[in-house]
């Protein structure tokens, strides 16, 4: 590992947390198997900060996510629970016993076609007990996905999607994947759907101890370990999950960066009624309890609301998408969450995580929404003040936390990151002489036109913001979201004319008082519920002073964001 590297442990709780952390696993590794082309800026983002080096038992070198896991039974398909880079526990068996050795294997789910090619492409344990592996340029990344027969890379269609696990191109850590045996992914019964179910999991000797087992593996080989950031799932019982986990990390690491990322599926529909009680309930005690134990809570969703009152998803202009497609949606948010992370992943003049919640959540500020352009608009002869300018005084952003419109509400302090424009375009290429149309195109630096234009969007508002030549990497298991995109991502009239592998995006994190409204509209969505009709929630060990202690918990943190509150010095 790079000295130096302030190193992240990514916690992944759930299933849609899996499609979001499988999306952004594969931009990663998309990034790092571009390192060796001369094309690209090297050296912004520094992959050891999420990526831990090891070596197999036959002396292969792995570089693999910094990562753990948890998901339920059934749901990783295909892909073994200990992951394919190290021993296999039947080989392990057939060298400690001599005799003959007889196996009986029934196949659970029917193999991916596009996993079976990733696993033949990065290396397998083949059945003469030979580790056979393809280089990878670098020692870092994975080689494209190709069959024997055709040089087109392998995608998966969205009717071959049923887990998270069917497109990830990327090999984890035996450490990574913990499993909840008790409850099951598919069918109506025995499933995770209250926050209290979650929570009992984790008080559970069992998963306690295997979580803190695998989580002082990572950290003990941490150089400089900056903190955490956890994927979590909120509108079901991981909810309660992630509370427990993120309530470990503030006991047992303290002062280090907590950053949790609450997340929900798609809008849900009126015809669902326990499910979307379930939901409202979990999102309401997963935001109150991950808060009080997180350095910043995010909520990232492509829905309209966090309550009861379904809204229609959010639009992205320059993108077509299926809400109800867990594969599209959670592909958007990995893309927005892969550019707003970007302060504390930096090679150079990083911003720590625990820096980057200070910033955003002072005065008990500590939930913050986020916002981004996929992709950004910069047509070809633009340049980057043109493109600013062509948004007016509006919030450009499109809102990414189930928040309202940010449009009419205040920002008390913002982390603002775009990436992808190419240096060429980053000031305005006047002729001598010509008198600048705007403050903007005065400016002689990328970093002072972004920097400007945030002061004139919100004047006196306390903002931080990075502009990366690098793209954000869209390239296949990727889905086709980009209807009118070229491949430079460049915003084109007509229909693309070809592949779309980069884009540039447009990110920001924002404490808003859009946040006020919100969280008030919770808590008035929980005091109309009959807690009688949902006894089943209560009997997953919530109490009902736990509901008392719950809205009271909502409305102080509601006041937080109140419009007249005013910034400290």
């Amino acid at each position: 590992m790079a000295g130096g590297a302030r190193e992240v442990l990514t916690l992944q709780l759930g299933h849609f947390a899996g499609f979001v952390g499988a999306h952004w696993w594969n931009q990663q590794d998309a990034a790092l198997g571009q390192a060796t082309d001369s094309k690209e800026p090297l050296g912004e983002l520094c992959p050891d900060v999420l990526y831990r080096t090891g070596r197999t038992l036959h002396g292969q070198e792995t570089y693999t996510p910094r990562l753990i896991l948890m998901d339920l039974k059934g749901s990783l398909s295909s892909l073994k629970e200990e992951g394919g880079l190290y021993r296999d526990k039947q080989l392990d068996a057939a060298i400690a016993w001599q005799g003959k050795l007889t196996t009986h294997k029934e196949e659970l789910y029917p193999k991916n076609p596009y996993l079976q090619d990733f696993l033949s492409a990065e290396g397998v344990l083949s059945s003469d007990g030979v580790w056979r592996v393809k280089s990878i340029p670098n020692g870092k990344g994975s080689p494209p996905l190709t069959t024997a027969t055709t040089p087109k890379p392998l995608i998966p269609t969205e009717a071959s999607i049923r887990v998270w696990s069917d497109f990830l191109r990327v090999h984890l850590h035996p450490r990574s994947i913990c499993m909840i045996q008790k409850y099951n992914h598919d069918g109506e019964a025995g499933r995770l759907e209250a926050f209290g179910q979650g929570e009992s999991v984790l008080k559970e000797p069992k998963y306690q101890e295997e979580l803190e087992d695998r989580l002082h593996f990572y950290v003990e080989e941490c150089d400089y370990l900056q903190g955490f950031q956890i994927l979590c799932d909120l509108h079901d019982g991981f909810s309660g999950v992630g509370a427990k986990a993120a309530e470990l990390l503030q006991d047992e690491y303290s002062g280090r960066g907590i950053i949790t990322w609450g997340l929900l599926p798609g809008p849900y529909h009126r015809g669902e009624a326990q499910r979307n009680i379930y939901r409202l309930l979990n999102t309401a005690f997963g935001l109150v309890h991950l808060t009080a134990h997180s350095s910043l809570v995010c909520p990232l969703s492509l829905g309209g609301s966090l309550g009861l009152r379904p809204e229609q998803p959010v639009n992205f202009p320059y993108l077509h998408y299926d809400a109800t497609l867990p594969f599209h949606c959670s592909a958007i948010l990995a893309t927005a969450l892969d550019t707003v992370t970007v302060p504390y992943r930096l090679c150079s003049s990083p911003v720590s995580m625990v820096h980057l919640a200070d910033m955003l959540s002072f005065c008990g500020k500590k939930v913050v929404t986020a916002g981004a352009i996929i992709p950004f608009p910069l047509a070809p002869g633009q340049s980057l003040p043109d493109s600013l300018m062509q948004f007016g005084g509006a919030t450009p952003w499109t809102p990414l936390s189930a928040c309202g419109e940010p449009s009419g509400t205040r920002c008390f302090a913002q982390s603002v990151v775009l990436r992808g424009i190419d240096r060429a375009c980053h000031t305005s290429q006047l002729t001598p002489g010509t008198p600048p149309p705007s403050a903007l195109h005065a400016c002689t630096t990328g970093e002072e036109v972004l920097a400007q234009y945030l002061q004139q969007q919100q004047p006196g508002v306390m903002s931080s913001s990075r502009l990366l030549l690098t793209p954000c990497r869209v390239a296949p298991p990727y889905p086709h979201l980009f209807s009118s995109c070229g491949p430079p991502g460049m915003v084109l009239d007509g229909s693309p004319k070809g592949a779309v592998e980069s884009i540039p995006v447009f990110g920001a994190l924002c404490s808003s008082s859009s946040l006020h409204q919100t969280l008030e509209a919770l808590a008035r969505d929980l005091t109309k519920l009959d807690l009688r009709r949902w006894a089943s929630f209560m009997d997953a060990g919530v109490e009902h002073d736990d509901i008392a202690e719950l809205l009271q918990e909502l409305q102080s943190l509601a006041q937080c964001y109140q419009d007249g509150d005013s910034l400290v010095d």
